[in-house]
């Protein structure tokens, strides 16, 4: 028996309601509700250590560390903060641990941020800091392979772009927040790095949530997956090279900004505006080109890259508009690296061996960090434009890679057309 047509409201009757953003967002899918609570739950964590890494350049200064000791603590504490994935990738994938493990290293690095506030020293704030990137690198592995279930199902690119959006747009408020507090208390950096305790506690919170509304987040991802075979193929270690020479010719924003202050280019209060800026345009940038790879595929890095490359000399060799310009191309090239990469190594392995991907990529990935942080590190003593043309020449050497890498991978939503070196690939 076919049931009879609602019937249409009277001319007195109230007209339907309108669904508000709870309810909408509540009818949503439950992936897109995770990767916006986990996106939430990053927008609170970056609030926190983004605002304190917007001023460690400045405040190891003013604890007596020079150029050389602030290039060598933030690319130690990313190499750590890089290389310490392989084994908590690979620790999530043996054990199945993923949450247990993803909320100790939340639980080390928002410690470890407040705990700046009572550094006496620089080597002090130099172990905090390396223990906050510790956290960082502990967590990451588990958190991305999770949400890697739920963002297959929104598409790869869009589903880690919407989360490194609201990552990134923490990033920016966590900086502003520090430069208010640090232009109302004569340049206090302890207090301003005591302010960041209320956003880490919010982030406390909202892990622990996720983990209460959201246990297995595997079950999210939808249908068989892409690649079932044990190994990595040959596209995922192409990939991997050219990466690396893009994060070689990344400098830390720490030495960015201990060069803004030696020379004069904008006063203490601004620097976190300027990174603040940096992390908008990441945010921003993670949203459309997260979206434009899933329709384009991996090929959009190769103009960003180029693009990107071009920070070096604005940031180091020009004046303040040229550092504001440059400040957003190395905001862009650093979103849009944290976006893909995610997004691109996902459709490259199997499902249970991704949190170890993950870790692996990224661990070699700080490793390149590190190495060129010294090297410019060193170059920095001896001549700017030494150090901006390294940037760009690493950053350009990257491209090659990145051509080979479109030319195997799988194109986004085309599962059924393997790529060169994965199984059925050329």
């Amino acid at each position: 028996m076919v049931a009879p047509p609602p019937a249409e409201p009277g001319p007195g009757a109230a007209p339907p309601a309108r669904r508000g953003p709870t309810k909408r967002l509540a009818g949503a899918s439950p992936a897109l509700r995770f990767v916006l609570m986990v996106g939430v739950m990053s927008f609170f964590a970056d609030f926190t250590y983004e605002g304190s890494r917007s001023v460690i350049g400045p405040y190891l200064g003013t604890l007596g560390a020079g150029a050389l000791a602030i290039s060598v603590i933030s690319g130690l504490g990313e190499f750590l903060g890089y290389g310490l994935r392989l084994f908590s990738g690979r620790g999530a994938d043996r054990t199945g641990r993923y949450w247990p493990i993803t909320i100790s290293g939340y639980v080390v690095q928002m410690a470890a941020v407040p705990l700046l506030a009572l550094a006496g020293n620089w080597e002090v704030a130099a172990l905090l800091i390396i223990a906050e990137r510790v956290g960082k690198a502990t967590r990451n592995p588990p958190r991305d392979a999770m949400l890697s279930h739920a963002a297959r199902q929104m598409g790869y690119g869009w589903g880690f772009g919407v989360h490194e959006a609201l990552d990134q747009f923490g990033a920016m408020f966590g900086p502003l927040l520090v430069a208010l507090v640090l232009a109302v208390s004569n340049h206090d950096y302890k207090l301003a790095f005591a302010a960041l305790a209320v956003p880490a506690a919010i982030t406390l919170s909202l892990v622990l949530a996720a983990r209460r509304f959201f246990p297995r987040p595997r079950d999210l991802s939808a249908g068989p997956a892409e690649v079932t075979a044990s190994g990595y193929p040959r596209v995922f270690w192409v990939y991997l090279a050219g990466a690396a020479l893009v994060a070689a010719g990344l400098a830390d924003f720490p030495l960015i900004a201990f060069h803004f202050q030696q020379a004069r280019t904008v006063s203490a209060p601004i620097v976190p505006v300027f990174y603040a800026i940096a992390m908008a345009v990441s945010g921003t940038g993670s949203l459309i080109f997260g979206r434009l790879y899933d329709k384009a595929g991996i090929g959009v890095l190769i103009p960003l890259t180029i693009g990107a490359a071009a920070y070096a000399p604005l940031v180091f060799l020009g004046g303040v508009w040229a550092a504001v310009a440059g400040m957003a191309l190395w905001g862009l090239g650093m979103g849009v690296q944290e976006s893909i990469i995610p997004a691109a190594v996902a459709p490259m392995v199997a499902p249970d061996r991704r949190a170890s991907a993950y870790g692996l990529f990224t661990g070699a990935y700080g490793t390149a960090w590190v190495l060129g942080s010294v090297v410019i590190g060193v170059l920095f003593d001896v001549s700017l434009g030494a150090v901006a043309t390294f940037c760009v020449v690493a950053q350009l050497a990257a491209i090659p890679f990145l051509v080979a890498v479109r030319r195997r991978a799988v194109r986004p939503g085309r599962p059924d057309r393997p790529a060169a070196g994965q199984p059925g690939g050329q």
